[in-house]
């Protein structure tokens, strides 16, 4: 059963309830915390896109198109189509060779708000690289031109690429390919759903790769966490939880849709994952914040960080304070 992670106060009275899971895990494969069920089936979302980037980089397509480290980064992000993201999308269709019909991923605006509002104040219209997963698109179809794969259909389950991206998680998370479920999301990607605790470990296994036995695997997550941590901006944007997180040098870490987000730390090594069920993003900074406080973490400006993109206080239209966020679990040690 879920169990409530954050409550917010409006002139004293309680408003709204986040219920949900949090799972972490140490580096032997244990689970060490939690709270609510560990085994709760969980899509990954967008916080998949370390793993789908891992057979683009294992197989040398960045090296192939001569994509520079920011280009090889967004292939990880869920950026907001600012203007250094767009920069780097068209760099990559040129260099890889691609057409923007090659997308499948829907024409939109971009995520950034002013960003947005700049098209629209222009009158430009909406583009496939606008959508925030449209690096991890560029990503696959590089793969695809790398190892000979079909680029028609390079999002369908069935398709080689797609195939390896589903081992590759099953491999790091230790979740049975066969319990593996997958759906559609959005972009139009396959996407997975697999417990909790099985996408903490993947996330452990990203802040600590010494425990990837493969070693080409092991060289693929290496450079993705580095390029993570040193262009955190590509991985989201400007004043986003996943930048922020990745600006701590110690800290892997990835968001998705619908509530999931999912870190890892090295030097503690632990891999946390976590559900807001009722799949709201905000409440993601004041619940890392409150795990990372528990567990006694060194780094107090990373958990400042989260507090100024999700304060205690909540304020009005007017800067008026009028209630209070307040993560109120409690993480159950193993």
């Amino acid at each position: 059963m879920d169990k409530t992670l954050v409550e917010e106060y409006r002139g004293g009275a309680l408003e709204c309830v986040h219920s949900g899971h949090i799972c972490g895990v140490s580096i032997s494969g244990a689970v060490k915390y939690a709270v609510g069920d560990v085994e709760s089936l969980t899509y990954l979302r967008s916080s998949g896109k370390p793993f789908q980037a891992i057979p683009v980089i294992k197989h040398g397509a960045d090296r192939k198109f001569g994509l520079s480290d920011k280009e090889t980064a967004i292939m990880i992000g869920s950026h907001r189509a600012e203007t250094f993201h767009v920069e780097a999308l068209e760099s990559m269709l040129t260099k890889i060779g691609v057409g923007e019909e090659a997308l499948v991923c829907h024409p939109t605006y971009p995520l950034s708000v002013p960003a947005s509002e700049a098209m629209l104040r222009a009158q430009k219209p909406k583009r496939s690289i606008y959508h925030n997963c449209s690096g991890k698109h560029l990503g696959i179809l590089a793969l695809c031109k790398t190892m000979g794969y079909p680029t028609e259909g390079y999002f369908e389950p069935d398709h080689p690429a797609q195939i390896e991206i589903v081992d590759t998680l099953a491999y790091l998370s230790e979740c049975p390919r066969e319990h593996i479920h997958i759906g559609t999301d959005g972009c139009g990607f396959p996407v997975f759903a697999i417990p909790l605790k099985h996408l903490a470990t993947a996330f452990l296994k990203l802040a600590c790769p010494e425990v990837i036995e493969d070693l080409e695997i092991r060289s693929a997550v290496i450079r993705i966490t580095a390029l993570m941590n040193e262009h955190y901006e590509m991985i989201a944007g400007s004043d986003r939880i996943c930048s922020s997180l990745l600006m701590d040098p110690n800290i892997v870490a990835k968001g998705g849709a619908k509530g999931v987000y999912c870190f890892g730390l090295k030097k503690e090594k632990l891999g946390f994952a976590l559900k807001v069920m009722d799949g709201s993003e905000d409440e993601w900074p004041i619940i890392t914040a409150s795990i990372l406080e528990q567990i006694g973490y060194s780094n107090q400006e990373t958990i400042d960080r989260m507090y100024q993109l999700t304060p205690t206080d909540i304020t009005n239209d007017n800067k008026k304070i009028i209630g209070t966020n307040k993560a109120v679990f409690t993480l159950e040690t193993i």
